[in-house]
């Protein structure tokens, strides 16, 4: 079992090309025994942005402070705290901070393999 404070996981720069301004903390991974399912929380900056993008697994997001919009192919869409998102495998997507706080969420991936 592992209990921790978020915080306590320092945050890593998301250096994948089209981000911009954005943190994530590996909060609960393989590395901590998890077969399934990681957990990351994300800090993205006022301006910054994930890049657009798509992949084969979907994502679960728990938006828990700020405010910004979802951009997919059809558009954008606000989110703000106390949001949920699914997004599926193969779905174009990105999150921006569209204000002038932090944009703070949790997303959780499968694991690899």
């Amino acid at each position: 079992m592992k209990i921790a404070h978020y915080r306590d996981t320092p945050p890593d720069t998301v250096g994948e090309e089209g981000a911009c301004e954005i943190t994530i903390r590996w909060v609960i991974s393989d590395k901590d025994g998890a077969p399934n399912f990681s957990m990351r929380v994300f800090e993205v900056a006022p301006g910054g942005y994930s890049p657009y993008h798509s992949h084969s697994w979907e994502h679960e997001v728990f938006v828990l402070e700020g405010s910004g919009v979802v951009v997919q192919e059809a558009g954008e869409i606000p989110i703000s705290r106390g949001d949920v998102l699914f997004i599926p495998g193969g779905e174009m997507h990105q999150l921006k901070n569209a204000s002038e706080e932090t944009l703070e969420f949790i997303c959780l991936i499968p694991n690899p393999g």
